[in-house]
């Protein structure tokens, strides 16, 4: 099983066959997904590529970390496992709510 790879400071053109098919130049490609924003459906401008080996993510290190794609620097290293996160709480996002609390009402 290869490794998966986090690249930051794409940009927002970015597709994931120009992504897929710039990796490739340091061998196999997996997947290439670029992140998208849910309510505006554009690129957040990261992704992550998972190459076919564990030497192939080291060549794409080499070949893509700090350098230029589409007039932006790449950032690219080996991604990290996401850590668990605090359930959201719904509502006003604990700041403070006159409705709620029997304040004045304008």
């Amino acid at each position: 099983m290869g490794k998966k790879l986090y690249v930051g400071g794409l940009p927002y053109s970015t597709t994931q066959e120009g992504l897929q098919q710039a990796f490739a130049q340091a061998g196999n490609v997996e997947s290439a997904t670029i992140i998208m924003d849910r309510m505006s459906g554009r690129s957040r401008g990261f992704a992550f590529v998972e190459m076919a080996t564990d030497e192939d993510a080291q060549k794409a290190i080499e070949a893509w970390n700090g350098k230029e794609f589409e007039g932006r620097t790449l950032t690219v290293n080996e991604a990290r496992e996401m850590k668990p996160r605090a359930p959201r709480t719904g509502g006003n996002g604990g700041g403070f709510d006159n409705r709620r609390s029997g304040g004045n009402r304008w």
